[in-house]
């Protein structure tokens, strides 16, 4: 009789923890969707946001673009006007992955002392300052000014998966990866046909930017709103570093590529991993790396393909990237979720192995039906890699080293997506598109040959 209520009130104590687990996953999931919409309104209206500076002839655009010119003279692509400008979108953008590189792991460090609810809020905050320069811009100088404050305060994504990290359970930690991969297929899928839309419904004599800055003000607010009343803390104060200075001495190590590929801020102090625990990182955070570096140039260069070769218009780019999204987020919500705790890194093997001949059939497509197949596949690799990757690393370190440990990986993601683009595009007008696409679609072999070597965990609290 004692041994069956014991049962009984363990089974009622696991159940309520599941349930507190939900909880934190779906607030989640929410708060980062909604920061997502906001986020990716403004990516449909990049070129024309370009266009509208230099027709103004903002003379600090003008500046800027003579220096692009000079750079794409001396990179040997064509002379046209439009490649020119696609390089230097691709700079910009890559300014805002650049600043993420630097502010995922410092407020990753400062939220294991403080914990995650006060700096989120801080973050989104940092958002609201942003999306609020964008609206009120009518330079270029503040609308650059608005784009690095959004990606210094960006680091609430690098906070979102911390405290994903924070759950106890393998099984709740590989259900919210995947919930925040749902998060961001939805964004991206949603969030720029809003942008595009917005654009479209300007009045006369308003910028046509506005509305859409208005609605990511909006979203970033209600956001900030969201957390503040239903997100809990996920670190207890017991399981904090002692102070934030613990963790920021780090800094060096935080900030240089070399150390972040070494995860060297979480060997410091007497709960350092095992050193096969921390040689896993180490593989682990190069194939991070090196698959968010090949995937991002193909993100990045898909469109240029799309309206080269299909002439595809701007309604039929958004069907395409809706086309992706829905899938990823299908696969992501019904799939990815449902992957068990131990075998993520099977999964994402296979994953890999499908991205080769998804490049394949993009690069060399004939026609939309080949094109298809390929994003079909290119699609359905995605919306496994990174959930199932991100459940893998957050297994590792003890709770006060969680929020470094991930702040560290999404700083290689920022890093490889800073670089992937830039120097995919420039492959891409110098060899083509069948070159651009089969290199990459070639160098996935080297995530690939890495995950292999990883051993089993061993056991840290």
């Amino acid at each position: 009789m004692a041994l069956q209520e014991g049962e009984t009130s363990s089974s009622s104590i696991n159940d309520k923890q599941e349930q507190n687990y939900n909880h934190v996953i779906t607030i989640v999931f929410l708060a980062l969707f909604i920061d997502l919409l906001g986020f990716a309104l403004i990516l449909p209206l990049f070129p024309s946001i370009l266009d509208y500076y230099s027709q103004t002839e903002d003379g600090f655009y003008l500046s800027l673009q003579r220096g692009v010119d000079w750079f794409a003279a001396m990179a040997g692509i064509p002379p046209e006007r439009k490649y020119n400008s696609v390089l230097f979108g691709g700079l910009i953008g890559s300014i805002f992955s650049i600043l993420q590189f630097f502010s995922s792991p410092l407020t990753g460090a400062v939220s294991d002392h403080w914990g995650r609810r006060p700096v989120i809020l801080m973050t989104v905050m940092g958002l609201i300052a942003s999306y609020s320069l964008w609206a009120a811009s009518r330079t270029f100088g503040v609308f650059l000014l608005s784009r690095i404050i959004g990606g210094i305060s960006k680091g609430n994504v690098s906070l979102s998966t911390a405290i994903i990290a924070d759950l106890h359970s393998p099984k709740a930690r590989s259900k919210g990866m995947a919930m925040i991969g749902v998060a961001f297929s939805l964004g991206f899928t949603l969030g720029p046909m809003m942008g595009a839309y917005l654009a479209m419904q300007t009045e006369k004599g308003e910028v046509f930017y506005l509305r859409s800055a208005l609605s990511a003000l909006m979203f970033s607010v209600a956001d900030l709103i969201f957390i503040f009343l239903l997100l809990p803390e996920t670190l207890p104060k017991e399981k904090r570093v002692s102070s934030v200075t613990s963790g920021l001495q780090a800094a060096v190590d935080l900030l240089s590529p070399l150390a972040l590929f070494q995860f060297s801020a979480v060997t410091r102090g007497k709960e350092s991993p095992s050193e096969q625990n921390l040689q896993n990182l180490k593989i682990l955070g190069l194939a991070y790396f090196l698959y968010l570096f090949l995937f991002s140039g193909l993100e990045y260069t898909l469109s240029f393909l799309t309206h080269q070769r299909f002439h595809f218009s701007s309604m039929q780019q958004g069907k395409m990237f809706f086309f992706i999204g829905i899938t990823m987020a299908v696969i992501q919500g019904g799939y990815a979720r449902r992957i068990k705790p131990g075998n993520e890194i099977r999964a994402v093997k296979r994953a890999i192995m499908l991205l080769i001949p998804a490049f394949l059939l993009i690069g060399w497509a004939a026609n939309t039906t080949m094109l298809s197949a390929g994003l079909l596949l290119y699609s359905f690799a995605a919306a496994i890699v990174i959930p199932c990757l991100s459940a893998v690393v957050s297994g590792y370190g003890t709770a006060s080293q969680k929020g470094r440990v991930m702040g560290i990986l999404r700083s290689l993601g920022a890093l490889a997506r800073a670089l992937g683009p830039i120097l995919a595009a420039a492959v891409y007008w110098l060899a083509g598109a069948e070159i651009c696409f089969t290199v990459c679609g070639a160098f996935f072999l080297v995530p690939l040959a890495l995950l292999r070597l990883i051993k089993q965990q061993t056991k840290e609290e």
